[in-house]
């Protein structure tokens, strides 16, 4: 099994960027599946969740400016980030069941 995290980059302060997690040897509609983030010197913390129904749930640091979504048919799950700050500026990792993903660094310059 593999995740794979991927869409990071340098964007400016107030721009978008959509992160992709893609997995091969399992369905990832099967499972809920996690976004968290590590910034350089502090501790991970949880960002976005999307259930196996759809629901989904976000830390309040991100609400209205995150959103999560699942391509079923692609075996992907979507962060679609807008409004980005420079306190966003972090590795990015999804992970699923007891599986995860090499990270996407995401940078956000002010």
């Amino acid at each position: 099994v593999q995740l794979q995290a991927s869409g990071g980059g340098l964007v400016q302060s107030g721009g978008s960027l959509r992160l992709s997690c893609t997995a091969s040897g399992i369905t990832l509609s099967n499972y809920a599946l996690d976004w968290f983030r590590q910034a350089p010197g502090k501790q991970q913390e949880m960002v976005a969740v999307i259930w196996v129904g759809g629901r989904t749930n976000y830390a309040d640091f991100v609400k209205g400016r995150f959103t999560v979504s699942r391509d079923n048919a692609k075996n992907t799950v979507y962060l679609e980030m807008n409004e980005l700050k420079p306190e966003d500026t972090a590795v990015y990792y999804c992970s699923a069941g007891p599986w995860r993903g090499q990270g996407t660094l995401v940078t956000v310059s002010s």
